[in-house]
């Protein structure tokens, strides 16, 4: 019997920068199941930049030399197989898509906001990430968050 894959949601800022942190949560977490045979699965919002980049880089380098991981690509436009609508409500339609469809954990790398929309005065984290993050949290799945 072979087990379920485990799977990894990645939310984050756009402009996360710290490669190391994302990289190494998503090693922690896939070195066991790689070492289990089981088949780590990473999903991402598809983001050109930030933690979705990061993790998109080291989910396909490993996927080269280990079919056991693999990783599963959420664009909020274009996407293959959905359509979330115009901007600016695509981002959290697509984020309720990829939670909906299950996770093991989520890994939110939360950066500052720096929407140029936001009218909010405090210092708070992206609204995507948060979100994202916070949307698992309600459907009971684990989150980890790294604050920047």
């Amino acid at each position: 019997m072979t087990a379920r894959p485990y799977r990894i949601l990645v939310t984050g800022s756009r402009d996360w920068e710290d490669v190391a942190a994302v990289e190494d949560a998503l090693t922690a977490l896939a070195a066991a199941n790689v070492f289990h045979l089981r088949t780590t699965v990473v999903v991402h919002g598809a983001c050109r930049t930030g933690a979705d980049k990061i993790a998109d880089s080291w989910a396909t380098w490993h996927g080269v030399t280990n079919p056991l991981v693999q990783v599963e690509r959420h664009p909020a436009q274009n996407h293959p197989t959905e359509d979330f609508g115009p901007w600016p409500g695509a981002g959290p339609r697509r984020n309720a898509h990829m939670v909906g469809l299950g996770a093991d954990v989520v890994l939110a790398f939360i950066g500052r906001c720096t929407s140029r929309r936001c009218r909010r005065t405090d210092t708070h984290g992206s609204h995507g990430a948060t979100g994202c993050a916070q949307l698992a949290e309600h459907a009971g799945i684990p989150v980890r968050r790294a604050i920047a």
